[in-house]
């Protein structure tokens, strides 16, 4: 019983249409462009802080273009660069920050191919390409493109991407819990969302309604494993 309770509340899944724009209109724009063609740009790198949603955007990008019908791949750590890509292929690479030196030298190859036969690439890091531990010459090619630094949330709009989130999941989310979550948990989206996912299961399998004693007894329960 509790694994079908577990099974009840969907997974979330990241995509261009449930990211909170926020400060980050621009950007999602080139990424629409890049996706239908029309931008004149076909590299593009993306830089921010733990938690700004790089992750999730290039996971939403991968998932729009498969969609779409185009051949789309995402490389996340620890997962192997392709050496050939496909013609007009779109990969996207999350955080090259953590490319060892000879995935450092694939990625390198992996851009200079999809540049010569007319594929797509973004990837992500923690900061602009010229502050990156990497080597020069892929440092360089990562600044080719067009750079885009992700803007993090304010509270307003971390409080609206909790609430979308809560709505995916199937529950609604009282303000007094929403306030408590951004007033004494850690600040980055991820961390809040996974607060949420936990809270979600443990309604299900306590028949209770979402409130922030249960949301305390949850943080208990965390903290004592």
């Amino acid at each position: 019983m509790k694994q079908l309770l577990l099974e009840i509340s969907p997974a979330f899944e990241p995509a261009l249409e449930n990211f909170v724009v926020g400060r980050n209109a621009e950007l999602i724009q080139t990424l629409r462009q890049l996706l239908a063609g029309s931008g004149r740009e076909r590299a593009i790198y993306l830089w921010g802080e733990v938690g700004s949603g790089k992750t999730h955007l290039l996971r939403g990008l991968v998932a729009a273009a498969r969609e779409a019908g185009l051949p789309a791949l995402l490389v996340t750590a620890g997962e192997t660069i392709p050496v050939r890509p496909g013609a007009g292929m779109l990969v996207a690479v999350d955080d090259v920050a953590r490319l060892d030196a000879e995935a450092q030298i694939d990625l390198f190859n992996l851009y200079n191919d999809l540049r010569e036969e007319g594929g797509f690439f973004v990837a992500s890091g923690p900061c602009p390409p010229a502050q990156l531990e990497a080597r020069p010459d892929l440092a360089t090619r990562l600044g080719w493109g067009l750079v885009y630094q992700v803007q993090g949330l304010n509270d307003a709009e971390k409080a609206q991407a909790l609430q979308a989130h809560a709505r995916v999941r199937g529950f609604v989310l009282p303000q007094e819990v929403l306030d408590y979550l951004l007033r004494h948990l850690r600040r980055d989206l991820a961390s809040l969302m996974a607060v949420l996912d936990a809270l979600d299961r443990i309604t299900l399998e306590q028949q209770r309604p979402v409130t922030v004693p249960l949301l305390r007894q949850l943080l208990q329960i965390e903290m004592e494993l």
